[in-house]
């Protein structure tokens, strides 16, 4: 048998990183911004395993405005047609978030 554990509504857990893919753009939420404490990233993408990497850079890359980074030309380029919703895990050594569009 598999348990779940109950936890109370008033128990505060860890807010995950999502990232929300559009037609045209990339939306991170207010955890994703944070964690990679930027306003310019470096997006790459790894088709065999169908996973984006959104990178902290210092200089270079694109600019995320408010919430929002263009994507277009990304999702063109590697022929990315998923949308919606979805979970990034954070690696902090790398300053990178990676999202599996799978």
């Amino acid at each position: 048998m598999a348990f779940e554990v109950y936890r109370p509504r008033g128990e505060k857990q860890e807010k995950a990183p999502i990232v929300s893919l559009s037609k045209t753009s990339i939306v991170l939420n207010n955890v994703a911004r944070e964690k990679l404490a930027t306003n310019r990233i470096e997006l790459a993408f790894d088709p065999d395993n169908q996973t984006i990497r959104i990178r902290a850079v210092e200089s270079g890359g694109m600019e995320v405005r408010k919430t929002k980074v263009f994507g277009k030309g990304f999702f063109n380029q590697f022929s990315i047609m998923k949308k919606g919703k979805f979970e990034a895990k954070y690696h902090p050594d790398e300053k990178s978030l990676y999202v599996q569009i799978k």
